[in-house]
């Protein structure tokens, strides 16, 4: 019997980190991690998980344009096959009526991408397989057909898209087991959030170390000497051999941002990230130049793979960071996987958010079985909070990403947890008024 979509339901889920400024960061000081949380059911019972990520009010907007988008998917035959899933991404991206309010950006985008990527939970599901191995077992073939190459094609043809993942196929059993083994490295930002004291820093500096990560991330931004005190002493813990990358979450101009990394460059951060507009590919390019060797670093508030494409084309970034809820899902993620692979920038998500640990973990272990065939100079973020409240949690081991075994994308939460952060009627925001 053909199984069918039978609902799409989203909930306005948030919790309260703002409390103890847990992702504080220069451009956002008291943010409330978020998901507007989808859920496909289906005829057979198996559902489908998917979220978009926001800060807080965000999810007011972020969860009507999801809703928006049921008339589109309710009806539909669940998907199974590659051929499926790009027919469903297809449909979403391509509604005319749709791409005006984009195109392919913002808050409709993502909400295709919540919708799209509980699509490939559910077809993982039915496949009893993680998504990871899910997407990793398709062909080559199967896999080129995910991708909408419009707009592509001066920098990735489908021709090279393909000459990039036919080499995965030796090998791929060697590489599956040894994640399973070994896990994928991580850094942690858990040390660094903008709002922690000088003490909470090098305690959990401390903590990075001994927990075996090989790097951390500071968030930096909103006064230079303040900076300069918390970047001095989370090297004087680290000592000099442990990474440090620096975080400035869009929050200068071209010049500023120059001047900033200049005065941090003596205590060797390893990355700048978001040094500036995500959208602003040129003024990337002048920060490249001008502070090298520290690598620049974007990606987790870039809309789309066009954009994407154009840092890649200027060697604007040394560093690509997707997210797994930001673009139009996973298709449009693997043809970001595979424009990195082409023009040979290592990919190292972003994860700083409620579920996106417990999603891009997937993506990052593709990339490595069936895409770039490497874990070198690559790391997942890691973010230490929220994972209790997901049925198939992410897992660190000294400083490495476990591999997920359950069949789907990670993204289901618990009921008990949706009833009680759903805002505003759930008990922990009634409470928190009394």
């Amino acid at each position: 019997m053909i199984s069918r979509i039978t609902g799409l339901e989203v909930f306005d889920v948030r919790f309260p980190t703002s409390r103890e400024l847990d992702g504080s960061d220069a451009m956002n000081p008291d943010p409330d991690y978020s998901a507007a949380y989808v859920v496909l059911r289906t005829s057979d019972g198996i559902n489908g998980y998917g979220l978009a990520f926001t800060i807080g009010r965000g999810n007011d907007v972020q969860v009507a344009a999801i809703r928006a988008l049921g008339g589109h998917v309710v009806g539909r035959e669940v998907p199974e096959s590659a051929a499926d899933l790009a027919d469903f991404s297809h449909t979403l991206i391509g509604d005319s009526q749709l791409r005006w309010l984009g195109p392919e950006k913002g808050v409709m985008h993502m909400a295709i991408g919540a919708v799209v990527n509980a699509a490939w939970d559910l077809a993982a599901r039915r496949a009893k397989k993680p998504l990871w191995q899910f997407l990793a077992s398709m062909s080559p073939e199967e896999i080129v057909s995910l991708i909408d190459f419009r707009y592509l094609t001066d920098a990735l043809t489908p021709e090279e898209a393909l000459a990039i993942l036919r080499p995965g196929a030796e090998g791929r059993a060697e590489r599956t087991a040894r994640l399973l083994a070994e896990g994928y490295p991580a850094y942690t930002t858990s040390a660094g959030w903008l709002g922690y004291s000088d003490e909470k820093l090098v305690a959990r500096a401390k903590q990075a170390s001994a927990d075996g990560f090989a790097m951390i991330k500071l968030k930096v931004g909103s006064d230079l000497q303040d900076d300069v005190r918390r970047m001095k002493l989370a090297r004087e813990v680290t000592g000099p051999d442990m990474r440090i990358a620096v975080d400035a979450n869009q929050r200068w101009d071209v010049g500023a941002a120059v001047q900033w990394m200049k005065a941090l460059a003596p205590y060797k951060p390893y990355w700048i990230e978001e040094p500036t507009s995500p959208d602003d590919v040129l003024g990337h390019n002048a920060v490249a130049k001008a502070v090298a060797p520290i690598k620049v670093a974007t990606g987790e508030h870039v809309q789309n793979r066009v954009v994407f494409k154009q840092l890649l084309q200027l060697g604007a970034i040394d560093v690509l960071q997707m997210d797994a809820a930001r673009v139009g899902g996973v298709n449009e993620n693997v043809a970001i996987l595979l424009l990195a692979a082409k023009f040979g920038v290592p990919v190292c998500p972003h994860a700083g958010g409620v579920g996106l640990c417990e999603l891009v973990r997937h993506l990052s272990m593709f990339d490595y079985v069936a895409v770039s065939r490497t874990t070198e100079n690559r790391v997942i973020e890691w973010v230490d909070h929220l994972h209790e409240h997901f049925v198939d949690p992410a897992l660190m081991k000294n400083g490495r990403y476990v591999a997920p075994t359950a069949p789907g994308f990670s993204a289901q939460m618990f009921e008990a947890t949706v009833e009680r952060y759903r805002f505003p009627e759930g008990p922990e925001w009634k409470e928190a008024t009394r």
